[in-house]
């Protein structure tokens, strides 16, 4: 029995690490965070009613309709937003889903985020959290900016339960600035929207001269069978509710969030170590990993 649940974990990282054209180098894949959630999205993508592709029509989420014809109220609070200073980094090192986003100059101001409470969004952008909570699929949202000469790395996210939609809002509409989802490019262009699958290998850069505003949301994938709807949402709201980042105090962080303030602080440790003695480094990892494989095959 351990030995099927063992070849079903590998396989589902195989089904990941194979599916589209664009791959991290194996080593990484085997430990990414998207390889923990593998055998998850094994079946959110075998259930999935949308196609297998890395960018999928806007028209296909007819729901959304209202926040592309809204575009330019929704550009004025985040602009208002802008002013105030409101879009940032987190300052406690308490976002467990972007806080490698921050390196380069990313920032966000959370919206929705799945049960969460965000206070703070309600009251400083009244329209565009109306409007979102009207459409239940946008599960979360955020402005998110990128500046001029940031860029996010190639990456996986690790939970395939939603698709990502980005509406540009103020952006350089320069094709410099731009996303690449499994090697096809999109520039963002102001009131224009766009749809992909951010389970494929994904990256973004800002080579303009101007700042990138957009609307950043997590739709609910659309699911063949209601039951597997039902799953897809309870695992949002337990595990994606948990990994909430606040905008400011009075703002709710999620317990993941909580304990990522913890592993921060060891981060930290781990690269003086690393920086000490990088075979050191190399040969504890192994013999961690190798411990931790061997604990759960006896348990």
């Amino acid at each position: 029995m351990k030995w099927a649940v063992v070849a079903f974990y590998f396989l589902a990282v195989f089904h990941i690490h194979f599916r589209g054209k664009v791959r991290l180098p194996f080593g990484r894949q085997l430990f990414d965070h998207s390889s923990f959630m593998a055998p998850i999205n094994v079946f959110m993508h075998l259930f999935s009613k949308v196609p297998s592709t890395p960018y999928i029509p806007v028209r296909d989420f007819p729901e959304l309709a209202p926040l592309q014809a809204n575009w330019q109220v929704i550009r004025a609070e985040a602009e208002h937003l802008l002013t105030l200073k409101k879009i940032k980094a987190a300052e406690q090192n308490d976002d467990a889903g972007f806080n490698s986003f921050f390196k380069t100059g990313w920032k966000r101001f959370y919206l929705k985020w799945y049960d969460a409470s965000h206070p703070s969004a309600a009251r400083l952008c009244p329209q565009t959290h109306a409007l979102l909570q009207s459409i239940p699929s946008v599960k979360a949202a955020m402005f998110a900016e990128l500046p001029p000469g940031a860029k996010l790395n190639p990456h996986r996210d690790p939970f395939a339960g939603s698709m990502r939609y980005h509406l540009g809002l103020a952006t350089p509409n320069d094709d410099r600035c731009f996303i690449e989802v499994d090697g096809e490019r999109h520039s963002w262009r102001d009131g224009e929207g766009v749809i992909f699958d951010e389970t494929y290998i994904h990256w973004a850069i800002n080579g303009s001269d101007s700042d990138r505003i957009i609307l950043f949301c997590d739709v609910e994938r659309p699911m063949r069978y209601r039951w597997m709807s039902a799953i897809n949402r309870w695992l949002g709201r337990t595990m994606m509710t948990a990994a909430s980042s606040p905008n400011e105090t009075g703002d709710q962080t999620g317990l993941v969030s909580k304990l990522f303030r913890i592993s921060h602080v060891m981060g930290q440790y781990r690269r003086r170590y690393k920086a000490w003695n990088k075979t050191a480094y190399k040969v504890t990892k192994v013999v961690l990993i190798v411990a931790v494989a061997a604990f759960i095959y006896w348990i």
